[in-house]
């Protein structure tokens, strides 16, 4: 029973971290523990920012959002304040082990970040990248392309749930997808 206890506050403070963290000059802190987040999805070849674009072989993305948020998109379909994404790239490795056909993941090779904060960032969102090593980093600027793209391409709120299967279908339960998101998706069914 001892053990079970343990278990049930472990993962309570999962839940309970503080949000994202920025220092005194406005950066965003890593986030030290977002492999112990909700994992959502992962894809070979989607990531776009660019860390992607300069690697000659397509890296495997692993998108991990933070607890409280995921437990309040499950009850809403709306992201909080304080939502908190991270997009983990990694090498995309071949022939490693007795594998002799298929793909794996290797190293980290960057980290992309997404922080809904409405009062910090005008569009609501600020979009970060982390190369390995880098301990805090100011957001791209609101010129930088990511912005237009959240905005014109996600299914809901500056996120791309259309690529997190367990989330769309229940965005669309909840019928909050965007009025753009669900007529590019008639188009394609056409």
């Amino acid at each position: 029973m001892r053990k079970f206890a343990i278990a049930i506050l472990a993962l309570a403070s999962l839940g309970s971290a503080a949000g994202p963290k920025f220092n005194a000059k406005q950066e965003l802190e890593r986030p030290a523990d977002y492999r112990n987040w909700v994992f959502l999805t992962s894809g070979l070849g989607m990531a776009y920012g660019p860390s992607a674009r300069e690697m000659a072989t397509p890296p495997f993305d692993n998108v991990f959002v933070e607890p409280k948020a995921h437990a309040e998109f499950l009850k809403s379909g709306h992201w909080p304040e304080g939502t908190t994404f991270v997009l983990e790239l990694r090498r995309s490795l071949t022939g490693q082990s007795i594998n002799k056909t298929g793909r794996s993941q290797g190293d980290v090779v960057a980290m992309e970040v997404a922080v809904k904060d409405s009062k910090r960032f005008s569009g609501g969102w600020g979009y970060f990248e982390f190369a390995n090593g880098v301990a805090s980093k100011a957001a791209f600027p609101a010129t930088a392309d990511c912005y237009s793209c959240h905005k014109e391409n996600t299914a809901v709120d500056n996120t791309f749930v259309q690529f997190y299967p367990t989330l769309l279908e229940v965005a669309r339960a909840k019928g909050v997808l965007k009025a753009a998101y669900l007529q590019t998706e008639q188009a394609a069914k056409k």
